[in-house]
């Protein structure tokens, strides 16, 4: 998008559902996939004569959020009516946060990008709670459904300045959200789920004659993959600007619409015009009383917050000495996963070593056996253990990794297994010498096509390397296989 003559701007408004169990103003559940419309309540339908009360764990939940986003919290609260009719809403109102939201301000982090791309943050307009609707599925034969399940369900809208510059932008900072929110336990942020939704305001920056141009701003719904994010973006920036081309209409000549993508046709498609706060109707909710947030619950709040993805982030690769990308491929596995490679430095495990068996090992591990890492049978201090004796070269890597999946099998210790199964690295010289011997005999071709400079040298040695080390069952240390057998070929070779 760099070679076109405008810039995108983009303002993301996220949805994210809470993890409670009962719902922001009743009792009624909130588990997914239940049959449709068997986790309604009369307070979630707008029964007469029902009263809401405030979920407090919602709000604690929150708070959390704006705080781990440096947001401004707000020592008093109040509740408004959002009014409006649409099928999904049986009240006919949505309780929301209008003119006191209860935090205001906060950044969301954009990560660097390998092509260089990233970094920086955008700036948030607030952070407000409200009550999630019903959710519509349309073109089912000649009617649409609706399942009331999710209608009163937590939810935060997280609503940013339009600062990002670029679909692989707003991706990112959307992917860093939520690792942060599963980090803070706040949301299990599955979008194929609904529980985390985005909304993408997008117009374009015309560079023409010396002045700036801007399009009308459209409203992008629908999107539910942080894939769908970036192809809508760039679809529609692409669609902006061509259709400026033709009829050269600016911000000052359209008011904002809302479109939606179509994932399957890859392409935006115009819904409504977009209603502005009057058209809501706000008031204060006549039935909610205001939430006074003193700074006791906002230090408890504050304490409940551990090391976010950044820090954890930075201090991989200032205090272990990990590259960005290892220390990001830690992060995102989650805090469980981070916090076993925490426990298996502490208990040991050089950094470096640690990243490189967890990444290779306990994950591929993990996957084939679908468990997560409280479920992996070797400990953080067993495991370190185990590096430690390879580092110290009692084992070579190979025989290191069938110790550890002997542990993995039997949940014994290394010394144990390595015991049993009779594993110990040969550093004897003259052992690996007579190796080095019986492999550069049984291949006589090698030798030739080093002399003949027929195949890379390295290829070649490569090759006999592993000749040794079959000749010695693997157990040979493989420096010492490197340097016998680099000067026993120097000698050939002379």
């Amino acid at each position: 998008m760099s070679s076109q003559p405008y810039d995108v701007v983009i303002g993301l408004e996220i949805h994210v559902q809470l993890q409670t169990e009962s719902k922001m103003f009743s009792w009624g559940g909130t588990e997914f996939g239940l049959p449709p419309n068997t986790q309604t309540d009369p307070v979630s339908l707008g029964m007469p004569g029902t009263l809401p009360v405030m979920n407090r764990k919602a709000f604690e939940l929150a708070l959390k959020t704006a705080v781990a986003l440096g947001a401004k919290i707000a020592p008093f609260t109040k509740w408004d009516r959002k009014n409006y009719y649409y099928p999904d809403l049986p009240k006919n109102y949505q309780v929301s946060q209008y003119d006191l939201p209860f935090s205001t301000g906060g950044k969301l982090d954009i990560p660097p990008r390998k092509d260089g791309g990233g970094g920086g943050h955008c700036a948030l307009t607030r952070v407000h709670l409200e009550e999630d609707t019903g959710k519509l599925t349309h073109g089912v034969g000649e009617h649409s459904e609706i399942d009331l399940n999710r209608a009163g369900i937590p939810l935060l809208e997280i609503v940013g300045e339009p600062e990002i510059r670029s679909a692989a932008d707003a991706r990112g900072c959307l992917e860093e959200l939520r690792l942060t929110l599963r980090y803070l336990g706040v949301s299990d942020c599955e979008m194929q789920e609904g529980s985390l939704r985005c909304d993408a305001n997008v117009n374009l920056h015309i560079h023409k004659d010396g002045r700036t141009i801007a399009t009308p701003i459209v409203e992008i719904k629908n999107l539910n993959s942080f894939r769908a994010v970036e192809k809508a973006i760039n679809y529609e920036a692409d669609r902006q600007y061509e259709k400026w081309k033709r009829d050269g209409l600016t911000i000052k000549d359209a008011p904002k619409g809302t479109w939606g993508w179509d994932d399957d046709l890859e392409r935006t498609k115009p819904q409504r015009e977009k209603e502005t706060a009057a058209d809501y109707r706000y008031f204060p909710d006549p039935d909610l009383v205001p939430v006074v947030v003193d700074e006791a619950w906002l230090e408890r709040v504050r304490a409940s917050i551990g090391e976010l993805p950044a820090a954890r982030r930075r201090r991989y690769e200032t205090e272990h000495g990990l590259s960005a990308y290892d220390a990001n491929v830690l992060v995102e596995q989650g805090d469980d996963v981070a916090a076993y490679y925490d426990a298996v430095v502490a208990a040991g495990g050089e950094p470096k070593l640690a990243s490189n068996w967890i990444q290779q090992d306990v994950l591929r591990t993990m996957k084939d056996r679908k468990v997560a890492i409280a479920e992996f049978p070797v400990k953080p201090d067993a495991l370190a253990d185990l590096i430690g004796r390879v580092g110290r070269k009692e084992l070579n890597t190979n025989q290191g990794r069938e110790v550890l999946g002997r542990m993995i099998e039997t949940g014994d210790p290394a010394e144990k297994v390595i015991e049993l199964g009779g594993y110990k690295m040969v550093s004897d010289n003259d052992a690996i010498a007579k190796a080095v011997e019986a492999a550069l005999a049984a291949n006589p071709q090698a030798i030739a096509d080093l002399k003949g400079g027929k195949k890379k040298p390295e290829a070649v040695k490569g090759f006999l390397r592993g000749q040794v080390m079959k000749q010695t069952g693997g157990k040979a240390n493989p420096a010492l296989v490197g340097e016998l057998l680099e000067a026993r070929l120097s000698e050939l070779l002379a």
